[in-house]
């Protein structure tokens, strides 16, 4: 099911036939370098479309969606709001997103995110939208910058010894 649509690329729900394309995403050191969970393996991101599919897509409706460019039909990543239970001390609706190395510095995640914006804001009305980001990931803090986030504060998550920062924008609709 196509979620959004922009000029390169459709995002739609991920499938357990995606992973292998998001092995390549995933199980990327390169693209994994900033993640909590480091690279996963083959099974963990078996087990993580399967979550998509029973929590986050069937339980909420919406979740990391699989990123499809429209040239050649390939996955090159995910993008999509989650539930985080555990930022500003409330739930949050976080935009993750994770985009295979060859994909990087066309824009492609800059075009993802603003299209998760847009229809987490005018379809499922959410009045604002977070990311957190190690303040290392320059590239990324770019990334979400270009699509209107700002600089919040830094944040520690529990059980993690290594601040992030705390990216945000507001609904521009209400």
């Amino acid at each position: 099911m196509i979620i959004t649509e922009t000029e390169r690329l459709f995002l739609r729900h991920v499938h357990l036939f995606d992973a292998d394309a998001l092995q390549r995403v995933l199980g990327d050191a390169d693209v994994m370098q900033f993640s909590m969970t480091g690279v996963l393996s083959e099974a963990s991101i078996s087990g993580w479309i399967q979550e998509c599919l029973d929590n986050y897509h069937r339980i909420w409706g919406f979740g990391p969606w699989a990123i499809v460019k429209k040239s050649t039909r390939e996955v090159i990543g995910y993008c999509g709001p989650s539930i985080s239970e555990d930022i500003n001390e409330k739930p949050e609706i976080e935009i993750g997103y994770r985009l295979a190395r060859s994909e990087w510095g066309q824009g492609y995640a800059t075009e993802a995110i603003i299209a998760v914006q847009d229809y987490c804001f005018n379809t499922l009305c959410f009045p604002r939208l977070v990311a957190t980001i190690d303040p290392q990931h320059v590239a990324s803090i770019h990334v979400v910058e270009k699509a209107g986030m700002r600089f919040e504060r830094p944040i520690t998550f529990p059980g993690y010894d290594h601040p992030d920062n705390l990216y945000s924008i507001e609904n521009p609709n209400r």
